[in-house]
């Protein structure tokens, strides 16, 4: 174990940064980590960003981002009604988030999705929510603590609105 500093969230970078001993229990995600996020990353499908503490090179955690379209049709009726009428709207898929197993209850996933929330608000391209597609129950009970609301007729996904993420932060225009 290294002397660590104060954490750091940044994007994955393969050459240097230690993914190999990660495993926070769910296969899926760390089968992602392992073998897929750099792939995706350099095709520009989605960006992992991974948090660190300084010096060890150890991942501790991770996030990705990447853009969505979402229909108006699946979002809830009171939410659509402020927005314009398209029929396809922009989004931010927080597509993965995982913490190691051995780092549970540190609270390193409330760090990581409160980057990404930051880092989607302050994205120069257009957003209307962030949408997360969560693997389990235990996914869906985290999202729901944090606020995010879950979207009808889908079990396992939720969302925040960007309004929302800007009041969280004290934005202007909140």
């Amino acid at each position: 174990m290294c002397d660590t500093a104060r954490p750091i969230i940044e994007l994955l970078d393969t050459t240097r940064q230690d993914r190999s001993a990660f495993s926070c229990g769910v296969e899926a995600l760390d089968r992602y980590l392992h073998s897929q996020a750099g792939q995706d990353a350099r095709r520009r499908v989605a960006a992992s960003y991974v948090l660190l503490e300084p010096p060890c090179p150890n991942v501790v955690g991770f996030y990705t981002l990447s853009n969505i379209s979402i229909r108006a049709t699946e979002l809830p009726a009171a939410f659509v009604k402020k927005l314009p009428r398209y029929p396809v709207l922009p989004a931010t898929l927080l597509g993965r988030l995982a913490v190691d197993a051995g780092r549970r209850g540190g609270g390193f996933g409330t760090v990581l999705l409160l980057d990404a929330l930051r880092r989607c608000l302050r994205s120069e391209t257009a957003s209307l929510a962030v949408v997360v597609d969560a693997k389990d129950d235990a996914a869906i009970s985290f999202c729901e603590r944090h606020e995010l609301l879950r979207i009808p007729n889908q079990a396992k996904r939720l969302f925040k609105p960007m309004a929302e993420i800007e009041k969280l932060f004290g934005m202007p225009g909140s």
